[in-house]
Parts: C-alpha cells; structure tokens; sequence
C-alpha cells in the first residue's frame, strides 16, 4: 500500500473505534517481537522522531525493557513539539519510567553536534518512516550516518529513514538497515528499493481489520487534491455536463450545482434549446449552452465532442430523455468524447456494455438496480457476495468504474473494490443521483482516476445526505444535500 492509503487505513480504524493510541501500542509491541527474533538481551540504541515512528519507537523500547534489554532513547526534538498526541503520551510513559530503577536512558537531542557514536548490538531507526520528503535535515542527516557506522544490528521501523516509502528511491542518504519491521502491509516503495537499504522485510499485525480498507470513511477525505495557493480560474475543475428534456430540467442543473460544489471552478450545462432559460434560472453559477432542438439529437454531437475539448471532464445523461434521436447522439458521444466521463441516469439506458469503447480516459458509471438492469442486463442479486461478483464483472466488461447505488453502494473498477455505507431513507428522493454524478465529474476533472472519484462521490454525497438528515429528518430535498456537500468535504 502507500504511505497515503496507510494514512486513510489509520484514520478509518480510529473511526471504526480502534484509538490510535490502541495501533500504536500493537505497532511497538510488533517491533519488539520482530526485534526479539534475532537478539537475546542486550543494549538497544532507538533513536527516534517527533512523529508516529518515533512514538512506535518508545512502546517498543518499554516491551524491549520488561524482556531483559537495556534500553538508550535519543529523541531527536524537543518534547513540547513531538506531533501526535499518542506518542507525546508514550514519550511520558518513557519519562515515568525513568527513574534509575529499570535500564532506560533518555536523552535529548536538538542539535547534531549532542549525537556521538554507539556501541548498543542493537540500533533502531524510528526517526521519519513514511515521512521522508527530500533531502534529511539535521539532526536527522548525522543520526543517519551514526546508524550506519554503528557495528550494531540495524532495524528499521516501518521504513527505512531516508527511504521513500512511495517510490523507494533515495534522495540524499538513508539508513542501511539489516531488517525492516513495517506495519499493516507492505508500502510500495519497500518492494522497489534497494535490499541495501531494507534488509529483510517483516509485516507486523497491528490490528487494523479489512473493513477500514474495504469501507470508505473520513480517512478516505485524506485523498482530496489539495487546490494550489497559485492556482487560476479553471486550474480546479471545469466540467461540462450534457443532459436535460422538455420533462426534466431540474436533473442536469443539480449535477451542474453539485459539481460547483465540490469545488470545480467552472461548470456549463449543454441543454435542449427550450430548456437553457429554465436551467439559467436555478443558479447564476451556472453557465448554459443552448443545444438545436428541444431534445439531444445526433445534429448537436459535432457541436458537443468540440465544446468537449475545453473541459476536464463530462457528465452525461441526467434528465437528458429517451427519444430514439437521443439515443442515437448518446452513443455517438460516449465514443467521441476522449475526456474522464460519467455515465448516469437515462443513458445508462441507451447505451451497454457493448457500446462503450475501450477508452483512454475514465468511464464512471452510476446506476441503481434497474438502471443496472437496463445497461448490463443483469439483475443485481440480492446477496452481498453474489452482487459484488456481478457488479465486478460488468466492470470488467464494460471497462468503467461502476457504482451500485442502493443502501451500500458497491464501487468496482475491475478486481478493485469500495463499499460505502454513508446515505439514509431520506436518499430516495428525487436528485440526489444527479448530485453524485455531478460531485463525481468535479472529482474526475480535479485529477482523481475513475475509481477514486467514484467512491470518493459515494461518500461525500451521503455524507452531505445524512448531514441533511441531522437538520431535516428523512423530509429533506436534493437541493438541500447540495448545501451540505461543502461541509462534508471536511
């Protein structure tokens, strides 16, 4: 995994009720134990930063002194700016402890120039881990050395430091270690750098269940795309969104104020002709381009795939009708269009998996069960088990992204798989589809894949959903969940 799907996993346990302080403790205990495998009691060297892989380094050291070893902690910071509150927590345990009645040493390191040479047989990295970017800074750059100069045996807590743990490669310097104790499941970066570096790798169970993967939470919002300081008008998003009939205007304007939303800086809808003043009357924001007739026909498709250049992204489908002509220009626009893409509402049902090419670009798709009916031709069984495998294969068939909606969406881009949980009964009213279609373009024209957008949408839109339902009860309305959608975000 990498270091940011660690970050989420994390975060959606602590969610799910597992503390953080809980992960912390398995993740020390899982060092000692590791460490224990290829030492009897001895002198143990742990030099540790102000982050998580410092604190995993002050649980281990407290396991390493009730089995008989000696135990010397260098932290490298001063306590008042260790990072998190669990292993501020254990560096006080640490000082509790330190009252010459058991064989622990603390020392204080603030500048290089307090780091001398070890003698420990044992020498344990917990000073960045996954947090490693560029060049080592002092202390940090001459611990480094000091480890590896050391003749001890060198182990490395979930990363090497000086490793990245995304790509594994080695920027300035790093530790050399002869094992590295990583915890959950490997990181990428481990798998591509150097043995030199990583020595052997050993996975420590620190508790974290398949669920916090499996199920999206508030750690998944770790993922949003941070917008740029600098950035310009366009630079986060624009979304073009193609839909609407003479029966269903509000359809294509909610998934335009569902993109604006999510923070897509621009969005035009692409509507019937009769339709363009009833749509600019929902919203300022949104901008509206008129299409010939009073329904999509294959006259607008050269129109649209042009109009579609301009844009990071494309919404069709919501309220867009079911006339034979605008079945004929669906098809051709779902081949021509080359941007990421979301498919929703009616034309999922006048396009299958057949139709759709193998595109470059990401192809979300977002039915409920009959409109998954109507795009695959199969019924979603009503077993979990059976329908994920269901759900799997028409992705794979159809080559998108697929979200069932229903009362936990199922997220499959091939084996890949997301479920989400977020969404009550108020849901079934009218709009909060063309809500997720709309939120899941901005994401795709922000610069999330196929697959990330689409559950990344499943959960900010049901989210927003059951803020809703906290304010409202289940009465509540699509245009009411478009004014929570920001908040979910955060």
């Amino acid at each position: 995994m990498t270091p940011k799907d660690m970050m989420v996993a994390d975060a959606n346990a602590d969610a799910m009720g597992i503390p953080r302080t809980s992960l912390m403790e398995n993740a020390g205990r899982c060092l000692s134990n590791g460490l224990t495998k290829y030492k009897e009691p001895c002198k143990v060297a742990i030099y540790a930063g102000n982050g998580g892989n410092g604190g995993d380094g002050f649980v281990a050291a407290r396991y390493l002194i009730n089995r008989g070893f000696e135990v010397e902690v260098f932290l490298l910071s001063d306590p008042a700016l260790i990072k998190s509150r669990e292993a501020s927590l254990n560096w006080k345990v640490l000082q509790s402890m330190n009252q010459g009645t058991s064989p622990l040493k603390l020392e204080l390191v603030r500048d290089s120039s307090e780091l001398h040479p070890t003698d420990a047989e044992v020498v344990v990295d917990a000073l960045l881990g996954t947090g490693v970017k560029g060049k080592l800074r002092e202390p940090v750059s001459t611990a480094v050395d000091i480890i590896n100069q050391s003749e001890g045996f060198k182990v490395a807590v979930d990363v090497p430091t000086g490793v990245d743990p995304a790509s594994g490669m080695v920027t300035d310097k790093a530790v050399q270690a002869d094992v590295t104790i990583t915890f959950h499941k490997v990181k990428v970066g481990l798998n591509i750098a150097s043995v030199e570096y990583v020595g052997n790798i050993e996975v420590g169970d620190i508790g974290i269940p398949a669920e916090a993967e499996l199920f999206t939470g508030p750690g998944d919002l770790l993922r949003i795309k941070k917008r740029d300081d600098e950035s310009h008008k366009g630079q986060n998003g624009k979304v073009l969104v193609i839909g609407g009939s003479k029966e269903y205007s509000g359809a294509p304007a909610l998934a335009a104020l569902a993109s604006l939303a999510a923070g897509a800086d621009i969005v035009v809808v692409a509507c019937p002709r009769e339709l363009s003043p009833v749509i600019r009357s929902y919203s300022p924001d949104i901008i509206v381009h008129s299409l010939s007739n009073d329904f999509l026909n294959p006259k607008d498709t050269d129109e649209l795939v042009e109009l579609s250049e301009k844009f990071d992204a494309v919404v069709i489908g919501c309220g867009i009708g079911r006339e034979s002509e605008t079945a004929l220009a669906v098809n051709d626009l779902v081949v021509e269009i080359e941007n990421p893409m979301v498919i929703d509402a009616d034309a999922l049902k006048l396009v299958g998996p057949g139709v759709l090419p193998r595109r470059v670009h990401e192809t979300v798709i977002t039915p409920h069960a009959g409109e998954f009916r109507e795009f695959s031709g199969i019924g979603a069984p009503l077993d979990m088990h059976d329908k994920i495998h269901v759900v799997k294969e028409v992705s794979r068939e159809s080559e998108t992204t697929v979200v069932l909606k229903g009362a936990v969406d199922i997220v499959a881009r091939n084996d890949r798989l997301k479920l989400n949980r977020t969404g009550n009964p108020g849901m079934t009213v009218g709009g909060t589809g063309d809500c997720l279609a709309g939120l899941t373009g901005a994401l795709l024209a922000q610069g999330h894949d196929g697959f990330e957008a689409a559950f990344l949408g499943a959960y900010i839109n049901g989210l927003a959903g059951d803020i809703a339902a906290k304010k409202y009860g289940y009465n509540f309305k699509a245009t009411d969940i478009l004014d929570f959608i920001p908040r979910a975000f955060y």
